[in-house]
């Protein structure tokens, strides 16, 4: 039996599918759903009882990603009060 599809960007239409055949046929359905959307109702002797639905996962961009992640504790810019070895090294060469 085919219901109507009321989840959210949903793009197939719903299928009934009793939860004994469900258990049999999980992974494959799941795998079907991640290609193709739609969903699947989920029953126990004809009355719904769960829905399976793809999950939408909103892609963030790469650039900004970080942002927020970060404290900064001090001056970063300020000269260091201490010498460095390394300057030290970079002058005798």
């Amino acid at each position: 039996m085919l219901y109507e599809s009321k989840a959210e960007g949903a793009t197939a239409p719903s299928h009934q599918i009793a939860a004994g055949e469900f258990k049999a046929r999980c992974l494959a359905l799941m795998d079907e759903l991640k290609e193709r959307g739609g969903e699947y109702i989920i029953t126990k002797r004809g009355v719904p009882v769960a829905r399976l639905v793809p999950v939408r996962v909103d892609r963030r961009s790469l650039l900004g990603s970080m942002k927020g992640t970060v404290r900064t504790l001090g001056d970063i810019v300020a000269p260091l009060e201490e010498p460095w070895d390394a300057l030290e090294r970079w002058d005798d060469e």
